[in-house]
């Protein structure tokens, strides 16, 4: 309860708003796996379309029996990835200051009226980040971290755009971005958020 307790102080209730979550029953069968897992993409998009709700956020920021959905866009040109650095005035404190390699966010039903998943990611990219260029969206798996209570109630959806220009920056004046190279990411990887440190070290591996 304290661990909740905690998690809810954290969040911004100032703007509530309710987004998509999946049952947790529906995502695991059996002990929740840790890490960057390989998930089938079509058997992910059915269950998000058949078993997804909305709920208010700030009710889910509590109850680890449903799990938040986060698209988590990864942007690599080349050998580098697109690096960004929230500020220390981003409305998620839990993340302040600290370096990502994930685009995207919570699910609002409006987000995905008139699409799917992919199609609200595309549109997040484009809304986020000013690219010039094409990309190919390759769906990688599902991210699960639960060492602490932030993790137990959200879950990942790690895919990687493949882009072929460098033309590309961040348009959130709370956060910046370039590309870097994987020895730099590596050099800054203990001031990355925990999902980044976990998506960073699986494509490393790849």
């Amino acid at each position: 309860m304290q661990k909740a307790a905690e998690n809810k102080k954290a969040y911004n209730k100032a703007v509530d708003e309710k987004i998509l979550v999946v049952p947790r029953a529906e995502l695991f069968n059996g002990p929740a796996p840790h890490g960057l897992y390989k998930f089938d993409e079509e058997k992910f998009k059915e269950i998000v379309q058949a078993k997804c709700e909305f709920k208010w956020r700030s009710k889910m920021e509590e109850d680890a029996t449903f799990k938040q959905i986060i698209p988590y866009l990864i942007f690599k040109f080349n050998d580098k990835l697109f690096l960004m650095q929230r500020s220390a005035s981003t409305s998620e404190q839990r993340l302040k200051n600290l370096y990502t390699l994930g685009i995207g966010g919570h699910i609002r039903e409006e987000d995905i009226a008139t699409g799917s998943i992919i199609d609200w990611a595309n549109r997040e990219f484009n809304e986020e980040i000013e690219y010039s260029g094409n990309f190919k969206a390759k769906f990688i798996g599902l991210l699960n971290d639960e060492r602490n209570f932030v993790g137990k109630v959200h879950i990942g959806a790690v895919f990687v755009l493949e882009g072929d220009s460098d033309k590309i920056k961040i348009r959130s004046e709370l956060a910046n971005g370039r590309l870097a190279s994987i020895e730099d990411c590596q050099n800054l990887k203990d001031k990355m958020e925990s999902w980044s440190q976990i998506a960073f070290d699986y494509l490393n591996k790849t």
